[in-house]
C-alpha cells in the first residue's frame, strides 16, 4: 500500500478516497451533453464580471477558463470531479478531526461520494459544485479552532466560507447559521477574541465583490428568488421539505447523517454544528428553498455520523465491513439517477426497476428522464436549425440580424454551438441576458427561438415558422420548438426590451 511521508493511515485512506472519486468522476461525467446552466456559465464567464444576476462569478469564470483550448465537456467536468474529490478529502479529514479511524474514513468516504445529492453536485459543473468542498472545509476549520484551541483556523473557516460566497449566495445563511450556532452554546466565547473577527473579516474581503456588484445593479437575485418563489419553484411544506431531506442525501444514508446530528447535539464543545445544521434548516423552510440548497451540510453531517458508529461497532468487528459494503451498495444502485452512466434510452426503465423517480425541484412537466438529464438534450441540434434558418436571410440582411431565445439555455445554447458558423450572439431576456441588451440588430430578420407566429405576425410585416426543433429526451416545453422568422419588425427592438425582462 501506498505510504506518504508523516500520512497516518487514517489519512492515507482519505487521500486514496478523494483520488478515487476523482477518477470515478471523471470516467462517469463526460457523457450525454452539455447542461443548460453549464453552457449558461461558459458564455457569462466570457464576459468576465464581478458579478452576475443570477450568480457570483467564481463559477462562470471557471467554465469559460475551461474552454479555453476548445470545446471540452470533459474538461468542463473534470472541475466537478475534482469539487467531488476535495468534497470527500475534506470530509474525511474532519471525521479524523472528531477522532474517526480507518472505519470512520472509509464510511464517510462512502456516504460522501455516493450520496445522491452531493453526487450529483459533483457530476456537472454548478453553482452547488464549490459549495460541495468549501462547506465542509468551513466546518473543518471551525472543529480545529475549538478543539486545539487555535484562533487561527478561524481565518481558514472565513476564506472557505469567503470563497464559497463567489460561488453561491446561499453560503450566507450556512454562515448565519454557524454564527448563531456559536452563539447559542459556550463557543460564543470566540466573540471576544480577535482571531474570530479576522476570520469574519477575511470571509467578508472575499465576499465583497460579488455583494457589490448586486448593490449597484439593485441586487437582481433578491428578485429573482423572490419570482422563483412564486413561479417556477415547486414550493414545499415543512414536511415535505423534511421528508425530501432523508430521501435526496439517500434513505440508507440517513441513519448516518442523523446519528451524526444528534452525537454533535450531545458533545458540547461541538454542539455550535448541531445548532448550525438545526437552524439552517429553519431558515431554508422559511425561505420556501429548493430542497437542496442546504445539501453541503451533509458532508459534515455524515463525518460526524461515521465517526460515531466506528465508536458504538468496536465491539463487532464484523459489523463495520458490513455497514460500509450496504452504504456502497445503496449508493451505487442510486448513482445512475444523478450520474448520466446509463444510455438515455435504458435510464426510464431502469427507473421503474428500482421504483424510484427523483423529485423535480420546478414545476415544469416531467419528461422520460430526470430534469437534470433532459437539460443534457437537444442543445446541439438547437443551434444547427438555427444556423439552417439563419442562412436563409439574403446576404446583405445577415449582418443586421438578430436571435432571440426564450431563455438562458436556448441563447447560450446558441453562443456556444452557433459561434463557429457565424451566428450572431443571441439576445434575451432571461437573467443575465437581459442586462446585455437587446443587440443592435435593425429588425429586418428577427429569428425568434420558441416564439409565438400569431403574436410576432402583429409586430412584423411577415411572420412564419421556418423550423421545428425535436429533440426526444429534452425537457416537455423544448421538444418540439418552433422557430419563427420574423421580417421588418414595426418597433426597434430596443423599445421593447424593458418589457422582455425575466428575473426567474
Amino acid at each position: 500500500m501506498w505510504h506518504a511521508p508523516g500520512m497516518t493511515k487514517p489519512q492515507r485512506y482519505a487521500a486514496i478516497a478523494a483520488a478515487l472519486t476523482l477518477v470515478g468522476h471523471l470516467i462517469a461525467n463526460p457523457h450525454y451533453g452539455f447542461f443548460r446552466d453549464e453552457l449558461y456559465f461558459i458564455v457569462c464567464g466570457r464576459h468576465p464580471a464581478l458579478g452576475y444576476v443570477d450568480q457570483p462569478p467564481l463559477v462562470p469564470l471557471t467554465a469559460a477558463l475551461s474552454q479555453v483550448f476548445g470545446e471540452s465537456l470533459f474538461l468542463l467536468r473534470a472541475v466537478a470531479a475534482l469539487c467531488a474529490a476535495a468534497a470527500v478529502y475534506a470530509s474525511c479529514l474532519l471525521a479524523i478531526e472528531l477522532g474517526g479511524g480507518t472505519f470512520a474514513v472509509t464510511l464517510t468516504a462512502i456516504a460522501v461520494a455516493l450520496s445522491p445529492v452531493l453526487a450529483a453536485f459533483g457530476a456537472k459543473v454548478s453553482t452547488d459544485s464549490d459549495m460541495l468542498w468549501t462547506w465542509p472545509l468551513a466546518a473543518l476549520f471551525a472543529v480545529r479552532a475549538v478543539l486545539r484551541d487555535d484562533g487561527r483556523w478561524w481565518i481558514g473557516a472565513g476564506a472557505a466560507l469567503g470563497l464559497a460566497a463567489e460561488a453561491k449566495y446561499s453560503v450566507l445563511l450556512f454562515a448565519a447559521a454557524l454564527v448563531a450556532g456559536i452563539a447559542l452554546t459556550a463557543q460564543r466565547r470566540w466573540f471576544a477574541k480577535a482571531a474570530f473577527w479576522d476570520g469574519v473579516a477575511v470571509a467578508g474581503a472575499l465576499a465583497l465583490p460579488s455583494l457589490g456588484w448586486q448593490a449597484a445593479h439593485g441586487f437582481p437575485m433578491i428578485e429573482l428568488l423572490r419570482n422563483g418563489q412564486h413561479g417556477k419553484n415547486v414550493v414545499l411544506t415543512p414536511a415535505e421539505f423534511l421528508v425530501q431531506q432523508l430521501l435526496i442525501v439517500g434513505p440508507l444514508f440517513a441513519p448516518v447523517w442523523i446519528a451524526g446530528l444528534v452525537a454533535l447535539l450531545r458533545r458540547a464543545d461541538l454542539r455550535f454544528l448541531g445548532y448550525a445544521y438545526v437552524l439552517l434548516i429553519a431558515i431554508m423552510i422559511a425561505l420556501h428553498a429548493k430542497n437542496y440548497y442546504p445539501a453541503a451540510i451533509y458532508s459534515v453531517l455524515l463525518a460526524a455520523g461515521a465517526v460515531a458508529i466506528e465508536r458504538w461497532t468496536r465491539r463487532v468487528p464484523l459489523l463495520q465491513p458490513a455497514i460500509a459494503s450496504v452504504a456502497f451498495a445503496s449508493g451505487f444502485v442510486l448513482l445512475p439517477l444523478v450520474e448520466p452512466i446509463l444510455p438515455a434510452a435504458e435510464l426510464p426503465a431502469y427507473m421503474v426497476a428500482i421504483h424510484v423517480h427523483p423529485a423535480a425541484s420546478e414545476s415544469a412537466r416531467q419528461g422520460e428522464l430526470p430534469q437534470d438529464f433532459a437539460d443534457m438534450h437537444g442543445w446541439r441540434e438547437l443551434a444547427a436549425a438555427v444556423v439552417r434558418v439563419y442562412r436563409t436571410a439574403p446576404a446583405g440582411e445577415r449582418s443586421g440580424a438578430t436571435i432571440v431565445a426564450g431563455n438562458y439555455g436556448e441563447a447560450a445554447a446558441i453562443d456556444v454551438f452557433g459561434a463557429p458558423y457565424g451566428l450572431p450572439h443571441a439576445v434575451s431576456g432571461h437573467n443575465q441576458y437581459y442586462l446585455w441588451g437587446p443587440g443592435s440588430g435593425d429588425g429586418r430578420f428577427v429569428v425568434d427561438v420558441g416564439g409565438d407566429v400569431r403574436a410576432d405576425r402583429k409586430l412584423c410585416t411577415r411572420a412564419w415558422v421556418a423550423a421545428t426543433v425535436s429533440a426526444r429526451y429534452a425537457m416537455p416545453f423544448e421538444r418540439d420548438l418552433p422557430i419563427v422568422v420574423c421580417r421588418g419588425l414595426h418597433v426597434p427592438l430596443a423599445t421593447l426590451w424593458p418589457r422582455q425582462k425575466m428575473y426567474i
